[in-house]
């Protein structure tokens, strides 16, 4: 048994228009699809995500997005949120769901949408349904292999779910020292080495280890 984890990049024309919402924006690093409903005959789906980031400008755009019918948000204490959303699939949108969501495959979620305009997912399943899964991929959708083996969820680590940003910042506070006990270095030592301020650095790792912590929890022991 096989997994493997992919980057999917979308044509902007393309991309789910609150994905191209959160790649224009700034204050949104990576929104979690959390679980989802298959959608119904009539093509109608449910999805649960995490946001990250402002609720108000992400709803004001949501309020305009045609294919959505109805939503709910539950905001958390930080600068994030959760979303509950039902939307009418797009011609286009069923192809990506259907492009990996096979009979042979079993998606490993969450499905993470990317500011830098990728969807990064990993999938288990029979090495020939992985390999016909990457080579069908629908126009106007790229998809970069990031992660292939055998399948032990073991190997799936926490770190897994970091943006590239968040990810600098651990192997940056890991350098210098942050983590040692006693401690060696500080946030603005962190700061320095991503050339930002020290409260923008000390973001970054709470976030960090915010989905570190929540994935293993929600993993439970081994």
């Amino acid at each position: 048994m096989r997994y493997l984890r992919v980057a999917v990049e979308q044509e902007p024309a393309v991309r789910h228009p609150m994905h191209q919402f959160v790649v224009e924006r700034e204050r949104y690093e990576v929104t979690r699809l959390l679980q989802f409903a298959p959608p119904t005959e009539a093509g109608l789906a449910s999805f649960l995500f995490h946001v990250e980031g402002p609720v108000e400008p992400y709803e004001s755009a949501m309020a305009d997005v045609e294919v959505v019918r109805e939503y709910e948000i539950s905001p958390c204490q930080d600068e994030s949120f959760y979303l509950y959303a039902r939307e009418q699939l797009t011609d286009h949108g069923a192809e990506f769901v259907g492009t990996f969501a096979r009979p042979e495959l079993v998606g490993i979620m969450p499905i993470e949408y990317h500011g830098d305009g990728t969807v990064r997912m990993t999938a288990v399943g029979p090495a020939e349904a992985l390999q016909a899964a990457v080579e069908e991929a629908p126009a106007g959708m790229s998809v970069d292999v990031l992660e292939v083996g055998e399948y032990d969820a073991r190997r799936l680590d926490a770190g897994g779910d970091l943006t590239d940003r968040q990810f600098e910042a651990v192997a940056a506070a890991v350098d210098c020292g942050y983590y040692e006990t006693p401690r060696a270095g500080t946030v603005a030592d962190v700061g320095e080495r991503l050339d930002c301020a020290p409260g923008t650095a000390a973001e970054l790792l709470r976030r960090a280890e915010r989905s570190v912590m929540e994935q293993v929890v929600s993993s439970g022991p081994f």
